[in-house]
């Protein structure tokens, strides 16, 4: 029974909002199953008196606090006005907050009431309830159906224009005899299509929205069509099609519309039913007359399935249009269709007296890629040992489908299917089964293998050597795959009697060949059409192209293209024109081919022999012996999506600024001003803010931002300059950069004029920094970092990690028995990531991907913790990133073990070093017997500044280093002069061999002064190391002085340390004096220097 509200009997929301217990049988309204409320005389007393006792305590304890701030104001001689300030403030405050609540509160007990009221109402079963009541996976969109309902007759219009534009001309230009082939009528009809549910797919990328709609369409369309030439008409009156389609709205931009392209298309063979009209005159037209209805339904079912897709984008200019359109394959699978047994007999002789046995064969089906097994006759338990490769698109979504027939000389026998999701072939690797077959007796033995596409060519022979050993048929296993974008042409030559072509192309690759569609009436025709192809060894494999006009017997150019020439390209790829060969002068094809080697990882890399040869499989074990029914393989390393790690990081340097406009107003506006400006940068979600500059029109901040950008068009950095005041501060103009130029260019260097203001603008440089997978130069990296890196700016960022978190395992239970709802958290040092929460499971999956900016790899560490929703800590793991410097390719991809509890990890951590090519520094290096230069310069294009670019050269080490250091020991320094920034710069590097006076070691550190001056004002001093004979400090100290000024001064600097923690007395190592004048300070290099003794020992 549902309490009354008056009752009081609890301050918080208690009552129950379920329409009934879940362990009770849904079929009685929820009042039957309210159990009695039990009488006072059995709950104990002593909870509830000590409960009351609490609670009066706990308000009186409020009450007295409230009384702390009065007593405050009085003992510091305050006057009442700030109580009753501080009071009105905090009755304002509690005013809001209660409305907050309230409104919240009465939000929320309207939903609830709502599914509680529509429960008690209907009665009904859980699998009979709404929608909206029980949440499920694919939801109900009636909203959606009423939005298509109104868009239906606008759809009909377009339906019309792209029948008459495109597929009419395509009918036309597909055979001769369809010349005069024309669409007489196109009517949807009034009936809609209907969407039965949506299911949203989380946790796939964060750069799509992943839709599959549940689509039913019984329509009344009518289409007729006409060939005139041989005065026959036919057409369609009546439709059915019911299917998943997969609806896709990528890339997600920063920009409106926020989505840049929609792609739909068919995971699966959709059921189509087409009532034709004038069948019988259309078949008996000569082209026309060889083709079934079957065939005309493979036709259309195939336009609608993957790979092929409709793209529609929604932006201008949208990079990666064809890519969108044809994306690479999610990977392969390599499908060993092994054997089957305990098949039924279909055979049967003398009317069915005897009964024979089958002959048998298999249908591999994914997709539009279908495979047919060769016939085994007079077999129930046949081997056929065939091997077949398909490229998958979509996952989850595609199947694997595999029937089996009985071959008979009229109507083939069916025996059975199975499917399978390819989802479940990606998270295991390999699957080596029996699968029981659908719809009839038996089972069917495969072995499927997850094919990853990858990107170096270094693999490829190991990928070539496991294959010599495989026996493969009917085809040995392929090495690689090409993706071709076939977008353009350009200046083809013209037919006879200058007559335009309609050209199309044909691309082979072995025995293997496919064509264009035909453009007419077109010299500089566009296809933007992708081809797939499978390769055995690219190494001496070639890709012909032949570009001709549709009847095939003109050839408007040609070219023969090594792939051999992928293997070397960045990426495996080439995106260029091509030059044709037997064509004219100026003809050339645009092309982008893509190569990605296919890759099984996993340990054991085996393929089925040829039945009946030592080491077939043997087909009398059992389903449980061998295989991997019960317990599937766990997959040995992650299967992140093609996005992972290519994230880049934007560098963003803020100069300085120019003509300003002044806010700063005084005497009531008598008095003019200036401004206190500072710069606001919003990009990637992100903030920063530089510091504030006084009193300055013409600001210098020369501060460093950085931010982890990925390659998502429409992003653009959104500069903000104001002048600080203590209200409100004044707006001093605002720019914008496209990100799109920085990422394609990789380094801009500009004076931004500040819009929606008179005057001013903005001095930025902003560089792409691309990570490198290779520790080789982190060490000059480091050291580059110091050089520009500024007093007022964080520490540089020397390198990027990605991680992606795949899945958990064996993680401790609840309370014994229940599983936890886990989370897991990365972090590295104050930047962190938190991942959904699984509700009640021990083997979480979560496929998320984070990145940080990573300032010293050698120091640094990726902490994760696994944390249960209520239950604390289920595990937790440390990894040093020094681990990832000595891994190849700077990655680990494996199972971690959890400590602090039990389980396991599955992640891959990547790191990649950035180098930035436009540092304006110069890194070298030196050994005993060889130098090696990395011109960091080398890249920089020429730039228009204000200022000289600093052009600072590092070494190593000058010196040999085993040149013998003095009897103090040396000091390594860096002195040059900033031109930019109009500072002199001193780096202190480290010492080495330093003296030991006493019997510990000393606790050195470097002290410096601008001489002749010896105030505070230009005094420096690093940090102090302890007990420390080669100390390395790696700080940076400045000077703002002229450069004429600076060239009259001399650096003295001096080793000291600290003689005793109580004395101020100070012990001096050795000292540098070093005259400005006869330094380079244009030039500057890191050297040693020899500490040398002085006769004034002073202290600090």
């Amino acid at each position: 029974m549902e309490p009354s509200p008056g009752s009081g009997s609890s301050p918080g929301p208690s009552r129950v909002d379920q329409p009934y217990p879940p362990s009770e049988p849904p079929d009685q309204p929820p009042a039957a199953h309210a159990k009695p409320e039990q009488s006072s005389g059995d709950q104990p007393a002593g909870p509830g008196a000590a409960g009351e006792a609490l609670a009066v305590l706990t308000s009186f304890g409020r009450r007295l606090l409230v009384l702390v701030p009065v007593y405050l104001a009085g003992a510091m001689g305050l006057s009442v006005g700030f109580v009753l300030f501080g009071l009105a403030l905090y009755l304002g405050w509690r005013r809001v907050r209660e409305e907050k609540e309230r409104s919240l509160r009465v939000a929320r007990q309207l939903l609830d009431d709502e599914e509680r009221l529509t429960a008690k109402t209907l009665y009904m079963s859980h699998r009979e309830l709404p929608a909206w009541v029980s949440f499920p996976d694919v939801e109900k969109a009636e909203w959606l159906n009423k939005m298509v309902a109104q868009v239906w007759p606008f759809l009909g219009q377009y339906m019309e224009k792209l029948l008459a534009e495109t597929v009419a001309p395509a009918v036309r230009g597909s055979n001769p005899h369809l010349q005069t082939f024309t669409f007489t009528r196109v009517e949807l009809g009034e009936k809609p299509l209907r969407i039965l549910g949506v299911k949203v797919h989380t946790g796939q990328s964060k750069k799509q929205i992943l839709l599959d709609l549940n689509i039913s369409y019984v329509g009344d369309v009518q289409i007729d069509v006409e060939v005139k030439k041989y005065f026959c008409k036919a057409g369609v009156k009546g439709m059915q099609l019911h299917g998943i389609l997969r609806v896709i709205l990528e890339p997600l931009m920063g920009d409106l519309p926020i989505v840049g392209a929609v792609s739909m298309f068919f995971i699966r063979r959709p059921t189509l039913d087409i009532n034709w009209t004038g069948m019988t005159n259309l078949l008996d037209i000569p082209g026309l007359s060889s083709l079934s209805d079957t065939m005309i339904m493979d036709s259309i079912a195939a336009f609608l399935v993957l790979p092929n897709r409709l793209l529609l984008p929604l932006v201008r200019d949208l990079q990666d249009v064809a890519q969108l359109r044809s994306p690479l394959p999610r990977g392969i699978v390599r499908i060993h269709l092994l054997a089957a047994r305990g098949l039924s007999s279909k055979d049967k002789y003398v009317k069915g007296l005897i009964e024979g046995k089958s002959d048998p064969y298999a249908l591999v089906r994914v997709g539009t890629q279908a495979f047919c097994s060769r016939v085994i006759n007079e077999e129930l338990n046949p081997q056929w040992g065939e091997t077949y490769e398909v490229m998958v698109h979509e996952v989850p979504g595609q199947e694997i489908e595999v029937e089996v027939f009985d071959k008979d000389p009229d109507k083939d026998d069916f025996l059975g299917r199975m499917k399978l999701d390819v989802g479940k072939v990606l998270q295991a690797g390999v699957m080596d089964e029996w699968f029981p077959l659908q719809g009839g007796h038996g089972q069917v033995h495969l072995r499927l293998e997850w094919l990853s596409l990858l990107s170096d060519a270094e693999k490829l022979e190991q990928i070539l050597q496991g294959n010599r050993g495989a026996s493969s048929r009917p085809e040995p296993p392929s090495a690689a795959v090409l993706v071709v974008y076939l977008d353009r042409a350009q200046d083809l030559p013209l037919k006879k009697g200058n007559k335009e072509p309609n050209p199309m192309v044909q691309l082979s690759t072995q025995d293997v060949t496919q064509e264009s569609k035909a453009v007419y009436g077109s010299n500089c025709p566009v296809w933007e059409q992708a081809f797939r192809f499978f390769l055995q060894d690219p190494r001496s494999q070639e890709l012909d192209v032949q570009v001709k006009d549709d009847s095939r017997a003109l050839t408007l150019g040609a070219l023969t293209l090594p792939l051999a020439r992928l293997l070397t390209a960045p990426e495996l790829t080439l995106d260029q024109w091509f030059q044709l060969s037997s064509s004219g002068p100026n003809s050339r094809l645009y092309m982008k081919l893509v190569m990605r080697l296919l890759y099984l990882d996993t340990s054991e890399v085996r393929f089925p022999a040829v039945p009946g040869t030592p080491g077939a499989w043997d087909l009398d074990e059992s389903p449980e012996a061998g295989s991997s029914v019960d317990v599937p393989p766990r997959p040995c390393h992650t299967t992140p999506d093609s996005s992972f790690g290519t994230e880049n990081v934007l560098r963003i340097h803020v100069l300085e600024a120019q003509d300003l406009i002044a806010k700063d107003r005084f005497l009531g506006g008598l008095v003019k001003g200036k401004s206190d400006p500072y710069v606001k940068l919003k990009l990637a979600g992100r903030s920063f803010r530089s510091r504030v500059v006084r009193e300055d029109l013409n600001p210098r901040w020369n501060e460093v931002f950085e931010v982890i950008v990925t390659s998502i068009p429409g992003q653009e950095l959104e500069v903000e300059v104001f002048d600080k005041d203590l209200d409100k501060d004044d707006f001093l103009g605002r720019c914008k950069v496209s990100l799109t130029t920085v990422l394609n260019s990789g380094f801009l260097d500009e004076w931004l004029t500040l819009e929606d203001v008179p005057s001013g603008r903005l001095h930025v440089r902003l560089e792409r920094l691309t990570p490198r997978p290779t520790a080789a130069e982190l060490e000059e990296v480091l050291q580059v970092n110091s050089l520009i890196q500024t007093q007022r700016s964080a520490d540089l960022a020397a390198a990027l990690l990605s991680v992606y978190l795949e899945r958990a395992e064996d993680l401790p239970l609840r309370k014994g028995t229940k599983p936890p709802s886990p989370y897991a958290t990365l972090a590295v040092g104050d930047a962190s990531h938190k991942t959904k929460t699984l509700p009640q499971t021990a083997t979480p999956v979560w496929n998320e991907s984070t990145s940080f900016l990573i300032r010293k790899p050698n120091t640094e560490s990726l902490e994760l913790q696994v944390r249960g929703e209520g239950t604390g800590t289920l595990g937790s793991l440390s990894l040093p990133l020094s681990e990832l410097l000595v891994a190849d390719r700077l990655c680990l991809d494996r199972w971690f073990t959890l400590s602090d509890g039990q389980g396991q990890v599955l992640l891959r951590a990547q790191l990649g070093i950035l180098v930035s090519q436009h540092s304006g520094v110069e890194a070298h290096s030196h050994s005993s017997s060889s130098l090696s230069e990395l011109e960091l310069w080398s890249g920089l294009p020429q730039v228009t500044s204000s200022a000289p670019e600093l052009r600072q050269r590092l070494t190593h080490s000058d010196s040999s280093p085993e040149a013998p250091a003095g009897p103090l020991g040396q000091l390594k320094l860096t002195v040059w002069y900033h031109s930019e920034e109009r500072k002199l710069v001193a780096l202190i590097h480290g010492c080495r061999a330093l003296r030991q006076n006493g019997r510990d070691p000393p606790d050195p550190y470097v002290s410096l002064l601008l001489l002749p001056d010896k105030n505070r004002g230009t005094k420096r001093k690093t940090s102090q190391k302890k007990r420390a004979l080669n100390p390395e400090f790696n700080e940076r100290f400045e000077w703002e002085l002229p450069l004429d000024e600076a060239l009259r001064r001399r650096l003295d600097v001096s080793v000291k340390s600290s003689s005793s923690f109580m004395s101020r007395e100070r012990d001096l190592l050795g000292k540098v004096q070093l005259d400005l004048a006869e330094i380079d300070l244009s030039q500057g290099a890191a050297q040693w220097y020899d500490l040398m003794e002085d006769k004034d020992k002073g202290s600090s």
